[in-house]
């Protein structure tokens, strides 16, 4: 492709470790894109996570790099621009009341039922993120390695989000990360997201150019890829790094 008016990255394990700040190599490059084209970054993080494993982290970025910034939480439910004192929101899809509770309780019996909950889990399994509902096998502080092993294959979570689906037949279920469940109104997933940055932005998917580590059919990251929108896989930051390197020469 020609040089991309837009380069988008997944956060966890493809900007930053799992639930961890940028390095200060991966915040170098993002300040470097960002004098020549915009930077989008999609995840199933909520906004806090966002501001503090990257915008924290960004502190050289002016006023015009930060307004080249999209951010997109809870894998596109929410869509966050700078405007000239702060990120402030574009657009939020939370969820009801009522679409919380039955997530979270279908969630937890579930679990239950297919012997996947936690007895001593490293932090919160289920999360209330707003527009998205999140279950984190492990807790929301698992370590890296603990995550990785859980479940590698993925068929645990595939079990638990075909038997949560079911009974939510008005919500969208996927398997987030390497330990989690997320939940969202139908329809929206990072393939939304990302048309939503399109249709805001009037930067053709075409024209972007998507980072992921999960881009395998299944993953949370294949909407993406899904939708046309060219895409490089990854497998952690540090390949990110090396391979924004080789990008940044082309620019």
């Amino acid at each position: 492709m020609t040089a991309p008016a837009l380069v988008a990255f997944d956060l966890d394990d493809t900007l930053a470790p799992s639930k961890g700040e940028i390095d200060d190599r991966i915040a170098a490059l993002l300040l470097r894109l960002l004098q020549t084209v915009d930077v989008a970054i999609i995840s199933g993080g909520n906004e806090a996570q966002f501001r503090s494993q990257v915008v924290a982290r960004l502190g050289d970025a002016d006023e015009g790099a930060l307004a080249r910034l999209h951010l997109l939480p809870t894998c596109g439910t929410r869509y966050l621009r700078h405007n000239g004192t702060g990120f402030a929101s574009v657009y939020a899809h939370d969820l009801s009341d009522e679409q919380k509770r039955a997530a979270l309780t279908a969630l937890r019996e579930e679990a239950e039922s297919l012997g996947l909950w936690e007895a001593s889990p490293w932090g919160e399994i289920l999360e209330d993120r707003g527009s998205q509902i999140t279950f984190s096998a492990l807790g929301q502080h698992a370590p890296r390695d603990a995550k990785h092993d859980w479940d590698p294959t993925g068929e645990k979570r595939g079990r638990l989000r075909d038997a949560v689906a079911a009974r939510l037949p008005g919500l969208e279920v996927r398997s987030g990360g390497s330990t989690s469940i997320d939940i969202t109104q139908d329809g929206i997933d990072k393939a939304f997201g990302m048309r939503q940055l399109a249709a805001h932005t009037g930067i053709a998917l075409s024209d972007m150019l998507f980072y992921g580590d999960r881009l395998d059919e299944g993953g949370n990251d294949y909407p993406v890829r899904a939708i046309g929108v060219p895409s490089v896989a990854v497998e952690g930051w540090e390949d990110t790094a090396d391979k924004l390197d080789a990008l940044l020469l082309t620019l």
